[in-house]
């Protein structure tokens, strides 16, 4: 169902939007990876993605949409679960959980506004839906939206999405 109108759409791309004036008429030069380490604030998803082997995938020529969650989105899962999953036998399900976070293609706000659900990396879906002005994926919110990367985007999130068993 398409709730969404141009002006509900516009005002949220305003909203949202934290494209740097930096990256206004300059192409950027840092991938995916890179941008989230010069950030700070996603230390957790820098480490998961070292043990998940799937740093040089991001580094990649892309395009990728990654919606990243920040460190305190990984700070809300159950006591443990982090530490859990950085275990080397517990990779598969570590990728599985990162490439959730992941589209094969460059999807600014714009075009997410208009979309119902896309396609993560690992095959499954992700729900899209506006709620009260804002943008959430399943049920995490998208805080930050269009940071443009040489191969991509990154949106952020403040809830890690947890793939579907």
């Amino acid at each position: 169902m398409k709730l969404r109108t141009l002006l509900t759409s516009a005002t949220l791309i305003a909203s949202l939007s934290v494209a740097s004036a930096a990256h206004h008429g300059s192409k950027p030069t840092n991938d995916i990876v890179d941008t989230a380490v010069a950030a700070g604030s996603f230390t957790t998803l820098a480490a998961a993605l070292g043990a998940a082997d799937l740093v040089g995938a991001l580094k990649g020529e892309g395009p990728f949409t990654v919606f990243a969650p920040t460190d305190e989105a990984f700070a809300k899962l159950p006591k443990g679960t982090v530490e859990m999953l950085l275990k080397p036998e517990n990779k598969a399900k570590l990728v599985d959980i990162l490439t959730y976070h992941v589209i094969a293609a460059k999807v600014p706000a714009a075009t997410a506004l208009t979309l119902d659900k896309a396609e993560a990396l690992n095959g499954k879906s992700i729900a899209l839906t506006l709620r009260g002005g804002n943008l959430f994926l399943n049920d995490s919110k998208v805080i930050k939206t269009d940071i443009m990367t040489s191969n991509g985007i990154i949106h952020v999130i403040d809830t890690v999405l947890i793939p579907q068993s």
